[in-house]
């Protein structure tokens, strides 16, 4: 068993301020291999206060200044991507081939990318008699998820840190060590002292003490839309200002123009990515109803290609391993009918959940509304295009979504969906393009220039 000491405040590795420990455990061999501290309020306030210190400094810091540093930062990150793959792997669970292309790959190109946004992003301009600045927002706390520990980091931390604001990150408790990791990238990248603050700790403990501080000015959050809307209003008690990517229950909607095998199979594919951990998964899949059998034998097929253990790695925890199963229970006992996977372990050993395809899913179904987050599909039908849209839209979610079909009726239909992102015809993802919910899967955007707006205020100045 491997301790950890410390948190990363101002610049260096200090003493926690309790005595409590959050024990790491490989959720593929179940058994605990590390221990990080636990951090309290006292931790927190440290971090906010060193980070409150350095805010002014690194806010008059030149764009170009701070492009370079986020360079380093991408450098740094691409230095240790093998050592941030295994991390990943040990204390999430994910597959190595995933974990080094998109866990540990994903980062270097979102810190590059704010590097080279800020050698052109206009911080100022001018509107008839007004000068209009664009100034960063202060302090943030980012709180940030398991299911892509470093990705979400970076997502939040680069572009507050392009913006000249500074940062406290409070990891999920599941998945700290890659934290640790990404702090000492930024102490290796050259950040000012109090400029990225690091705080491991319980969400319930350290997580709130971050969103009551009155030394925090803003809160990225990504998690479940249950706590993100308690964030919400604890944050709405000082006036912080929030940015909230929340659950999902993402449609992919197959139109009768599509190529239906590379429709099923890549809708299939996006759910058992990361086990299926992923808030745009594309978990809801609707098919006319005069191919829909064709299209769940499909995914029966389509399924049985990401075997447990192989391609598909185990859930992050007991916890969550159980809570899908339940889902899976669930789903049976009010009808719909496993073509592949279900409820039974798949291995002996590890938090695994066989990929599972469900058909003769209604709308109405818990399973066809609420988020799993495993690799669990819903297959339903639909009878025309307006009831199809009708499906889609029928849900509190709205973060992605899919359009398969002949390229200008695909687009169209995409454009009526209550999605915050939607890929026609498997289109690649873009890491520049805005990533954020509609309706209850959040409030602002990640990624690119819309990701860096989210960590800016707009004063107007008149003459």
């Amino acid at each position: 068993m491997k301790v950890h000491d410390g948190m990363y405040i101002g610049g260096a590795w200090r003493p926690a301020g309790g005595t409590g420990t959050i024990t790491v455990v490989n959720p593929a061999t179940e058994e605990p291999f590390a221990t990080v501290p636990a951090g309290g309020a006292a931790d927190v306030d440290a971090a906010v206060r060193a980070a409150r210190a350095a805010f002014p400094g690194w806010a008059a810091t030149p764009p170009a200044e701070r492009a370079a540093r986020l360079a380093a930062l991408r450098d740094a990150l691409a230095a240790r991507q093998d050592e941030i793959a295994a991390t990943v792997t040990a204390e999430l669970g994910a597959p190595p081939k995933l974990a080094h292309a998109v866990h540990a790959g994903l980062p270097v190109t979102v810190a590059g990318s704010y590097a080279e946004l800020l050698r052109t992003y206009a911080f100022e301009e001018r509107i008839g008699n007004s000068t209009v600045l664009l100034e960063p927002v202060g302090v943030v706390g980012a709180i940030t998820p398991w299911n892509y520990p470093l990705h979400q980091i970076v997502a939040k931390v680069a572009p507050a840190l392009a913006a000249g604001c500074a940062v406290v990150v409070k990891p999920a408790e599941e998945t700290p060590l890659t934290a640790r990791l990404f702090a000492e990238c930024a102490h290796a990248a050259g950040f000012p002292a109090g400029v990225v603050n690091v705080v491991t700790g319980l969400g319930h403990v350290a997580g709130q003490a971050l969103v009551d501080h009155d030394g925090v000015d803003m809160i990225s959050f990504t998690g479940s839309t249950a706590v993100g809307r308690r964030i919400g209003a604890a944050a709405g008690g000082s006036v912080k200002r929030v940015a909230l990517e929340l659950g999902g229950k993402s449609a992919s909607v197959i139109l009768p123009g599509a190529d239906l095998a590379r429709a099923v199979a890549g809708s299939v594919a996006s759910v058992m990515s990361n086990s299926g951990q992923r808030c745009n998964a594309l978990t809801r899949v609707l098919v006319r109803a005069n191919r829909y059998e064709e299209a769940v034998a499909l995914a029966a097929e389509a399924a049985a290609k990401h075997p447990a253990g192989d391609r598909i790695g185990p859930l992050v925890s007991a916890a969550q391993r159980d809570r899908v199963v339940a889902y899976i229970e669930k789903g049976v006992a009010e009808g719909a009918r496993i073509v592949a996977g279900g409820p039974r372990p798949p291995l002996e050993r590890g938090f695994y959940v066989a990929p599972t395809v469900f058909a003769d899913v209604t709308p109405d179904m818990t399973i066809a509304q609420e988020e799993i987050f495993g690799p669990v599909v819903a297959f339903l039908r639909y009878e025309d295009e307006e009831d199809a849209l009708r499906i889609a839209n029928g849900t509190v979610y709205g973060l992605a979504g899919a359009v398969w079909g002949e390229p200008e009726a695909a687009a169209a239909f995409a454009r009526r969906m209550d999605a915050g992102q939607v890929d026609v015809n498997g289109g690649r993802f873009n890491p520049l393009a805005p990533f954020g919910g509609y309706k209850q899967s959040g409030v602002g955007r990640e990624l690119g220039a819309h990701g860096l707006a989210e960590y800016l205020h707009t004063k107007s100045l008149q003459f």
